[in-house]
């Protein structure tokens, strides 16, 4: 179902670039920007940190759960309704500060104020209503509610886009948008009836407090990525028109791998985690985190692979609709290339975190998340404003800071765990089989790229987009083989997770974190 999902929200961004050149989607783009960090803010900075680990505290002690909850939430939406306030109250300010690019056309501008408020008022307030009962799903393991919700999101979006556009130009996806979050709420609200928790005016101070430990950190933590992002639009718009379309629309084509792979397991990890932690299950837990990252690294690095060396039918696949012209589609490749360099570490970048917060640490994160943003805003402020360089330096920069900041986590993560000699699963360990997998994602790639090169000029005319797909499905199909045999001999255990993923499909009841576990054994 995740994986649905996250195909109708590249499917959004088709129908996107189908009804809307990437100047128009600049506009539309550029309005999310606050409603996003308010999002972020509000929602990443609780749900994760601070309300599953306090909901799965509070679980067992029914008789307190309603009333802790109860706290968590009316803080949550107070918050919200702050912040609400005065984004709407300052659009236009905050805007003129992020948006330079912007200063010389008034008319443009308006439209992107305006446009953000309607979004504020609208959208905000019940997507983070419907992520408080995704993070009660998770809280207690059910995940279906919580993948289906943002397929009818996405879709909603596409359909109003599809029938309004026609008319209405960009305010058919923001309607869309603002009905699609209405149903994203909607379709979680029976999951209160499957829980022993019912909503109470409740507004305990030891709650809060513990609730105020936990969530100030990562909320700093998450300011700090929102700067990081909101830096890249500011940098954008002194490009040409269109800039921050390509490196939005090469943002989320990488996402679909980092999603699917690293933060749907991040999401389903954080309970388990939580647990272990909680019984001071060390040992147990050291084997969680080990297995599970060669996991995440076997599936995310040849599809990083992929992403390299077929990048840009992969975008001509993608986004090639009517109004994306063949420069667009150029630049897009090049951004999504150096994205993919970061997508294994990307991937699993969000199990690490998690991680950390299960253990009720989340200065770590922050700290090395300060760091990734300063690496990541200097030498994206370097490269455009210096080096005059085109978008895709962006990405570049992203790349380079993810990776040390996921080399970072590791390093602290196993020094909590305890590194300890003659265990398997140490970070030595780790670290050889992660070149394995390297080594066997590298030498499949050869072959298929040759015969790529060689079928598209001489085989099949691959200006047709039936063609260009028959292209991939041959390249692409043709590299996995290669890769699972030489992983097979190789000896990567991991390969049996293709099997596991099977298995999984077929029994969706198990419990996610029993197949890496068990895998590992």
């Amino acid at each position: 179902m995740f994986a649905i999902s996250r195909l109708f929200g590249i499917l959004r961004y088709r129908t996107f670039a189908t009804y809307f050149t990437r100047a128009e989607l600049d506009i539309f783009f550029a309005a999310f920007r606050i409603p996003d960090f308010v999002f972020d803010v509000v929602i990443s900075g609780a749900l994760s940190a601070a309300f599953i680990p306090i909901y799965i505290k509070y679980s067992s002690k029914e008789s307190r759960l309603s009333e802790s909850i109860s706290t968590l939430i009316n803080c949550i939406m107070g918050l919200l309704f702050i912040f609400v306030l005065i984004m709407v109250v300052f659009a236009r300010p905050i805007n003129a500060l992020i948006l330079p690019g912007y200063k010389n056309d008034l008319a443009t501008f308006n439209q992107i104020v305006w446009f953000s408020q309607i979004l504020i008022i609208t959208q905000l307030p019940l997507l983070v209503m419907g992520s408080l009962l995704s993070g009660i799903a998770q809280a207690n393991k059910f995940f279906l509610a919580t993948t289906a919700s943002p397929l009818f999101y996405n879709l909603t979006i596409i359909l109003s886009t599809i029938l309004l556009a026609p008319k209405f130009g960009l305010l058919a996806p923001l309607i869309g948008v603002s009905v699609g979050a209405l149903l994203y709420t909607a379709l979680q609200i029976p999951i209160l009836f499957k829980t022993d928790f019912h909503y109470k005016i409740a507004l305990e101070i030891p709650i809060i407090k513990e609730f105020t430990h936990l969530f100030v950190p990562r909320v700093l933590a998450v300011i700090t990525s929102q700067i990081d992002i909101t830096m890249d639009l500011f940098l954008a718009t002194l490009l040409e028109k269109g800039s921050f379309t390509i490196f939005l629309f090469a943002q989320n084509l990488q996402m679909v791998p980092v999603s699917l792979v690293g933060l749907a397991f991040g999401q389903a990890s954080l309970p388990y985690l939580s647990e272990m932690f909680n019984k001071k299950n060390l040992s147990e837990a050291k084997k969680l985190v080990t297995t599970s990252l060669l996991q995440l690294l076997f599936l995310s690095v040849p599809l990083s692979m992929m992403l390299i060396f077929a990048q840009t039918p992969i975008v001509r696949i993608v986004f090639g609709g009517k109004k994306f012209d063949w420069l667009g589609t150029n630049y897009t490749a090049d951004t999504l290339m150096y994205f993919a360099f970061a997508i294994p570490f990307h991937t699993i970048f969000y199990f690490l975190t998690r991680a950390f917060y299960s253990m009720h640490d989340t200065k770590t994160p922050l700290f090395i998340n300060l760091l990734s943003v300063g690496i990541n805003v200097s030498l994206s402020a370097y490269a455009i404003l210096i080096a005059k360089q085109p978008v895709w330096a962006l990405s570049r920069a992203f790349a380079v800071a993810i990776i040390i900041n996921v080399v970072l986590l590791i390093i602290l993560l196993y020094k909590k765990l305890g590194d300890v000699k003659n265990d398997k699963f140490t970070s030595s360990h780790l670290i050889m089989q992660t070149c394995k997998i390297y080594l066997a994602s590298i030498l499949s790639a050869p072959l298929p790229y040759a015969l790529m090169k060689l079928v598209d000029p001489l085989l099949i005319d691959t200006t047709k987009t039936l063609n260009v797909l028959f292209l991939l499905i041959i390249t692409l199909g043709s590299y996995s083989c290669i890769y699972l045999f030489l992983s097979w001999s190789m000896g990567l255990e991991q390969i049996y997770l293709v099997g596991g993923i099977i298995t999984r499909f077929k029994s969706a009841s198990k419990k996610v974190g029993e197949l890496f576990v068990d895998l590992g054994e």
